[in-house]
């Protein structure tokens, strides 16, 4: 039977669209499911503020009614003008080990670019830098995190099969908790915070985490800006970032660095308990159970911790900032029980970011990939 390609155009085939990797990886122990709910407001054009500056089409493939694949085609605007480019990206593509279907789903956003006029695809990307991103090419036989993308091995092979070629990877690491700070990170942290002003915040109540919410986007606007296909959020989209991410913290693992002299945030620590298995536990949807595993996971001791969003401000960076992190948040960590944290996706060219975790055994367990095709 042949493949349909059909261009997603309603909101029940918008569901489709999202439920189609549930479906895929059902059984796997390694695939992490998001929350459907969530992933059908990123990629609603009313809801998801990203489309002041990007625009997208999706696409399921068919075999006679049986779902067999999806791909979104997404341009960036705001990233190709940063970067000076006239790239198309491609993200939130799944799909079943057959040759024909993958063909099919790539040629059809592929013409979708060129008729756009841009003169390169690459991905799997999201809107923003927030998105997953990056496809799996290393450590099939480890569990996803909610910040990042799982796929079969057969991926990245049909990725080079078509043409794809690599354009940037990622690394992720396990950063083994020690048993207490180490020595030369408390040192260097109290003359940092004497030698430039600096204090940590801790914070008991998320509304007094509030007056600093937007301060911590910005100064992730002005840490992020030399990453791979990154553009400054918008305040439209800060705000959309603070009502989704706010009443997820555990504020015990949110540090704030700020400067004494005019309370500009100079740096920022979000981690969580890994909710991996409770995600799986969901299986995408919070009700009528998968509320439950969630807020536990969430309130509960983890064994493993997740690195979400750490930044620094670019005139603080390879100055000691990250000390004060480590020195706030290490204790945090032991005293949850945690034996290691997911480092989430880093740059492989980022050996500044990298270089912080000399001081830490730590384990190289997966990599991942954006692939380019020129057009």
């Amino acid at each position: 039977m042949s493949v349909t390609i059909r261009e997603v155009t309603t909101k029940s085939e918008l569901r489709r669209f999202v439920k189609f990797p549930i479906d895929l990886y059902k059984g796997n122990p390694y695939y992490v499911p998001g929350l459907i709910d969530e992933e059908m407001i990123t990629l609603s054009r009313d809801k998801n503020p990203a489309f002041e500056n990007c625009e997208a089409i999706y696409y399921l493939a068919y075999r006679g009614e049986r779902i067999v694949g999806r791909i979104a085609g997404i341009i960036a605007h705001a990233a190709n003008r940063v970067w000076n480019q006239h790239r198309a990206r491609f993200g939130f593509v799944d799909f079943i080990d057959d040759q024909e279907v993958v063909d099919a789903l790539f040629a059809a956003v592929e013409k979708w670019a060129r008729k756009k006029g841009m003169d390169a695809l690459h991905g799997p990307m999201g809107f923003t830098d927030l998105d997953h991103e990056g496809m799996l090419i290393m450590g099939f036989d480890q569990i996803g995190t909610m910040a990042t993308i799982y796929n079969h091995p057969y991926y990245p092979q049909h990725m080079e099969r078509m043409g794809y070629t690599k354009d940037q990877d990622w690394h992720e690491f396990k950063i083994y908790i020690p048993d207490a700070i180490p020595e030369k990170h408390l040192r260097i942290a109290e003359i940092v915070k004497k030698k430039y002003g600096l204090k940590v915040l801790k914070f008991r109540r998320r509304k007094d985490i509030m007056p600093y919410a937007h301060k911590v986007f910005e100064t992730l606007n002005a840490a992020y800006t030399p990453l791979y296909g990154f553009a400054p959020l918008t305040k439209r989209q800060i705000d959309y970032y603070v009502d989704i991410y706010i009443p997820l913290l555990r504020l015990d693992l949110v540090t704030v660095i700020v400067r004494e002299e005019d309370d500009a945030v100079v740096g920022f620590g979000v981690s969580l308990p890994n909710l991996s298995h409770a995600l799986q536990q969901a299986r995408g949807s919070l009700l009528p159970f998968g509320f439950f595993p969630l807020m536990k996971a969430l309130k509960s001791k983890a064994r493993v911790i997740d690195l979400y969003l750490t930044g620094v401000l670019p005139e603080y960076q390879n100055k000691g900032v990250n000390a004060l992190l480590f020195t706030d948040l290490i204790p945090q960590y032991i005293k949850m029980g945690a034996e290691y944290a997911e480092s989430n996706i880093e740059l492989e060219n980022n050996t500044a970011v990298q270089a912080q975790w000399d001081y830490f055994k730590r384990e190289h367990h997966k990599s991942r990939r954006a692939f380019i095709k020129h057009l």
